[in-house]
């Protein structure tokens, strides 16, 4: 008899770092088991879609990046939609869902989902099922989750609906007591790790609380809802050099430690000599990225575990397996040809990353205890989605980490190369002006500290913030010394490069006011617009400049006050009209010191209110996402209200209209 064919849906993603890609390709390794074939395709690759004439159900994911801008693979799309001349009815037969993913810490959350959901719909296609905004700040599978559970339902019933020559049998797949499992191995290892249900039993007589390795009832007597394992698509071979990136290698000519010794968060100036890449130009309010390493010690536990350390400096060779199941498959372009085990554990793989479930299901065929495969299974089950927040996503617990304590795991490396991300450049602010400092590159940072927790029995430092804190060591200058004291040490060299921002920059009209909120190292390009600014007023005496404004925070006035000479520098000369400054952990409390900067932007609220909406005023702000700069906008809102007489609604929109103007901009970090 004839095999009958599987009906088919189209998911198309757009991507910035890898996410939503990820997301998408679990959805079309999953169809499979729905009874569904998934065909799935970037939406950069216009080539391979038509909408307007798909006549099967699309399912779009989509991520937002920077400040609720589209990813870099979707603009064309998006500009494409965009294009006035389409009717209103151009799609008026796509039926369609989307899941638009985003981070409520940010500006403009899900922008680029919603963008895309509103101009389908005004141009006639429809729902299937309703459009899913899933939020990295509080965890992403609270919404996927269950919009994946919900959506296969979703797309049978429009494909029903869609189909009005033949009746489509949409099969299922027999229950098991572990649900999710598609292989002999799964069953085995689910069958196993019931067995080792018993021995947990004994456990729980001394684990008074869950931990990342043990569990407790009702969880560990469930039944478990345990996601299909992805399937294996690369093959590896090793043979008997480093790879050169398209990155600038710059001397680091100064380092200085800003903030007092006793103080609790480090932060550093380091400065780069550029002189001999001309091309590398920047005006004050770019950022740049620094290329960084994975840790020495981390990559070497990582090879140690895969049994690898004898072969770390063979070159590896990456091929699509033929027998692959997964639709699509490719080699990660971000693996270059013939780098060493070494090179791609230190330069291209992200091992800090938090291992998401698809990975920890992976893991599973690769413990060898029962009990840590049942614990592995927990994890990445629907039913284990508290204890993987807590324990991993919350943690931001690393695969060395989980390799560390879950001792029987022995991934190959190819289960690595297939579910780490890309090694991301880190992004950093410049911190100067050219005209002050020509040829010369500044940029300042706080050395991140994440503390233990289960499973990080000690607290490590952050990746790239570390690594640069170790490099700069020998010729740091610390508090109280001098240069002259780091001795003839040779000077470090980093790769960067540019990354020009197309927005965060002073105003081109002189005259228009400036609004600066900058605490703690969020201060880095307002020093680059001040020194700009004083060298211009300098430079054009006749010129009216606008007033300025900078609103400064930081925890002690005596031990992380950073550029206190230079700040009060500008003020002497002009430069800078209004310093606004706020110490949270000293001894005054408020009202009658304000502990933080949406505190002194209250205090000063009709002054600034008025020159934001009155006088054609810009202002910027920089530094911590999750709480400074929600608080900073919620502070606006009601300094809005206030000033206009409006309700909430009508504030938001004044803001917004400020944000569409440009007049109202962010360089927030999470």
């Amino acid at each position: 008899m004839p095999c009958e064919k599987q009906p088919r849906f189209l998911i198309l993603y757009g991507s910035q770092k890898g996410q939503a890609q990820s997301i998408a390709e679990g959805i079309a390794d999953e169809a499979a088991e729905h009874g569904l074939v998934a065909e799935i395709s970037c939406l950069s690759r216009h080539e391979e879609y038509r909408l307007e004439r798909e006549s099967a159900p699309v399912v779009f994911i989509v991520s937002t990046t920077g400040d609720g801008e589209p990813p870099d693979t979707t603009l064309k799309f998006v500009k494409t939609i965009r294009a006035k001349t389409l009717p209103s009815d151009f799609l008026k037969n796509l039926q369609y869902t989307l899941l638009a993913l985003g981070d409520t810490n940010y500006a403009n959350f899900c922008n680029c989902g919603k963008t895309i959901d509103k101009r389908l719909q005004e141009l006639g296609a429809n729902h299937f099922y309703a459009t899913g905004h899933a939020d990295d700040g509080t965890g992403l599978e609270v919404v996927l989750d269950p919009w994946i559970e919900g959506v296969w339902d979703a797309i049978k019933a429009a494909l029903s609906k869609m189909s009005s020559n033949s009746k489509l049998t949409l099969g299922g797949l027999p229950s098991t007591e572990v649900t999710g499992l598609s292989s002999e191995s799964d069953v085995a290892a689910a069958k196993s790790a019931q067995e080792a249900q018993t021995d947990q039993v004994r456990e729980e007589c001394v684990v008074a609380e869950p931990s990342l390795t043990y569990s407790l009832p009702p969880l560990s007597q469930s039944s478990l809802n345990v996601p299909a394992l992805p399937p294996p698509y690369l093959e590896v071979t090793l043979n008997d050099c480093p790879v050169f990136v398209t990155f600038y290698e710059v001397p680091v000519t100064n380092a200085v430690q800003m903030t007092r010794g006793d103080s609790v968060k480090k932060a550093l100036l380091l400065e780069l000599d550029i002189s001999a890449h001309p091309t590398m130009t920047y005006m004050p309010g770019d950022s740049f990225d620094v290329l960084c390493p994975n840790r020495a010690s981390e990559v070497d536990a990582v090879l140690l575990r895969l049994g690898l350390q004898d072969q770390k400096h063979q070159r590896v060779q990456l091929a699509v397996r033929r027998d692959t199941q997964k639709r699509g498959a490719q080699t990660p372009p971000h693996v270059p040809d013939n780098c060493t085990v070494q090179y791609l554990l230190t330069w291209c793989l992200e091992i800090r990353s938090v291992p998401k479930k698809a990975f920890l299901r992976a893991l599973v065929d690769c413990a060898g205890d029962s009990g840590q495969k049942r614990r592995l299974q927990e994890l990445c089950s629907k039913q284990g989605s508290a204890d993987y927040n807590r324990f991993i996503r919350d943690s931001s617990l690393c695969l060395p980490e989980l390799l560390t304590e879950f001792s029987s795991c022995t991934p190959p490396l190819s289960l690595l190369i297939e579910h780490l991300p890309k090694l991301q450049p880190r992004p950093y602010s410049a911190a100067s002006s050219t005209l002050r400092h020509p040829g010369r590159l500044r940029f300042i940072f706080t050395v991140v500290e994440l503390p233990a927790c289960p499973g990080r029995p000690e607290g490590r430092r952050g990746l790239c913030s570390g690594w640069l804190a170790d490099l700069v060591a020998p010729v740091l200058v610390c508090p109280g010394t001098d240069e002259s004291s780091c001795g003839q040490a040779q000077l470090p060299q980093i790769h960067v490069r540019m990354r020009p921002s197309g927005t965060f920059h002073a105003p081109t009209d002189p005259t228009a006011p400036l609004i600066m909120v900058g605490p703690g190292t969020g201060l880095a390009p307002f020093l680059g617009f001040l020194q700009q600014r004083e060298i211009e007023r300098r430079d054009s005496p006749e010129v009216a400049f606008g007033e300025t404004w900078l609103f400064f925070g930081c925890r002690h006035k005596d031990g992380d006050y950073l550029f206190r000479e230079e700040l009060e520098g500008f003020v002497s000369s002009g430069t800078l009209t209004h310093l606004k400054l706020c110490f949270s952990r000293d001894a005054a409390p408020p009202p009658a010191c304000p502990r933080y900067v949406q505190h002194n932007l209250r205090l000063h609220s009709q002054r600034v209110s008025r020159l934001l909406l009155r006088h054609d005023a810009r202002l910027y702000v920089c530094g911590d996402a999750r709480n400074m700069a929600k608080d900073v906008n919620d502070t606006l809102m009601e300094m809005v209200r206030a000033e206009l007489q409006l309700d909430q609604l009508g504030a938001m929109k004044t803001l917004a209209a400020l944000r569409e103007e440009k007049r109202y901009l962010q360089d927030i970090w999470g």
